[in-house]
């Protein structure tokens, strides 16, 4: 935006200078020149969700008679600009700002008073007919908008979350149907323990994401609740009567939310509810970067490794190392949960930021709780289109290395008891057997017995692996 030639704008505190192209006004301009700090745009869903707030704000006053209809109309109209996309170059200010949003909250009210003059021939600047502050903001506050912004803008972020969620476990659950065939040992404390199917695997982990987001939305239900029309400190100066109820129902219709009258002295002092939510994405990363985390695991070498599961290559692994391949997107998503996770002990910290009727760190809850829902939108998909849906197991390594783990011995307890059980381990480790091995070896199980009692697939399964069933029967170990 060309900025060489200016307007000169006054406020309370006096005159300011403003670029002659900008939309924005006094108090927008102030902020530029107060805040650059992180070089930093807001997150174009926080805008949206004031200006949804500005659109229903003003027909409700048009509906109550307050605000006439010629202001309505003109403040609709720049609103519906703005939520075209147009303009986005206008919402300037940084993310570290003044308090409670104020400066992101002006920004927006004075966009749109401009947008609305100049439709009507008047230049920008002039704030007549309609006003920013008179007129857009009209018994609004900025801490009973930005709190409502806020729920607004998770609200809508979620239903992206959740989305690509569900596409997550749709193929977890396909590759558990695919591959359930396919038996490999597990492991506890990272070391060989009883076989498990891959079908069981991929099965428990699209159940872990499916209850975190289940827990996500059982949080977001109290987002549903919005302080709008409690203005200043939640008492509701300058609101008319019915107001309230107007401007809910027409921001439900217009989000496709069941919103709901909230506390509004409450929801100007607490950002608990945010922070509960929020706490619920942080659980959701930590399932996220645990099943990435064994990902990478199980596919380590592949050739001095488990090499159990074969990711799909996206890109190559070294600078120096020829053909070496990386499991990178698993690692990404890594990152991106333990970034999830700090962005979340932030919006923590500053919940309890509030002194008495209000939490003046709602901008940097705004910023991070929007960062944090895109990150994790965007690495539930990329993990999904470019790692589990082509992930492949490797039958042949989980067939080598289930064979020679030595928790199989306790499919023998019910035979031999523990203590010899652990004998019989014990020896087919110091002479390199198998379990298999040495009780064919030693005379222990016949080869009948044997195939039944270590048979993999039953060892999956719940069921007392010992054959015949009639030798349990008053049997002492």
């Amino acid at each position: 935006m060309e900025t060489s030639a200016i307007r000169i704008e006054r406020d309370s505190l006096g005159e300011v200078a403003v670029p002659a192209a900008a939309y924005w006004g006094a108090q927008t301009q102030r902020a530029i020149e107060n805040y650059p700090i992180s070089g930093l745009r807001p997150h174009w869903g926080y805008v949206t969700a004031v200006v949804w707030i500005k659109r229903c704000a003003a027909l409700s006053h048009g509906r109550t008679g307050r605000l006439d209809p010629d202001r309505v109309q003109a403040i609709v109209a720049a609103c519906d600009e703005v939520l075209a996309g147009r303009w986005q170059d206008q919402f300037v200010v940084d993310p570290f700002q003044s308090g409670a949003g104020t400066s992101h909250h002006m920004n927006v009210n004075e966009v749109l008073a401009n947008l609305a003059n100049e439709a009507k021939g008047v230049s920008r600047g002039s704030y007549h007919p309609v006003h920013p502050n008179d007129h857009v903001n009209m018994g609004q506050s900025t801490n009973d908008v930005i709190p409502t912004a806020i729920r607004l803008s998770a609200l809508s972020s979620l239903k992206v979350l959740d989305a690509e969620m569900a596409g997550l476990c749709d193929a977890l659950r396909a590759q558990a149907v695919t591959y359930d065939h396919i038996i490999k040992v597990g492991r506890t404390h990272l070391q060989d323990a009883l076989p498990i199917r891959f079908g069981q695997v991929f099965t428990a982990w699209a159940s872990a994401m499916e209850r975190s987001i289940r827990r996500v939305k059982r949080e977001a239900d109290d987002l549903l609740d919005i302080p709008l029309g409690g203005s200043a400190i939640g008492t509701g100066v300058n609101v008319e009567s019915g107001w309230t109820q107007s401007v809910i129902e027409e921001l439900s219709r217009i989000t496709h939310l069941d919103l709901r009258a909230g506390e509004p002295i409450l929801g100007t002092q607490s950002q608990a509810d945010v922070a509960a939510f929020s706490g619920a994405l942080r659980i959701l990363a930590i399932e996220l970067s645990r099943i990435a985390s064994d990902l990478r695991l199980l596919a380590m070498g592949p050739c001095t490794g488990i090499h159990e599961v074969d990711l799909p290559a996206v890109q190559p692994g070294s600078s120096i190392m020829p053909g070496k391949v990386n499991p990178s997107i698993p690692e990404m998503v890594n990152q991106v949960c333990l970034q999830v996770i700090g962005l979340d002990s932030t919006i923590a910290a500053a919940a309890g930021q509030a002194q008495l009727e209000l939490n003046v760190m709602m901008p940097l809850i705004a910023h991070d709780l929007l960062t944090l829902l895109g990150l994790l939108a965007n690495a539930v998909r990329i993990f999904t289109s470019r790692c589990v849906v082509g992930l492949r197991p490797n039958a042949e390594s989980c067939a080598f290395w289930v064979e020679r783990s030595g928790a199989l011995a306790t499919a023998l307890v019910p035979r031999f008891g523990y203590a010899r059980s652990a004998q019989i381990a014990q020896q087919a480790l110091a002479q390199g057997v198998t379990i298999r091995q040495w009780v064919h070896q030693e005379g222990l199980l016949t080869d009948a017995e044997a195939s039944v009692i270590l048979d993999l697939r039953r060892l999956t399964e719940p069921g007392v692996p010992c054959y015949p069933q009639e030798k349990l029967d008053g049997l002492a170990p």
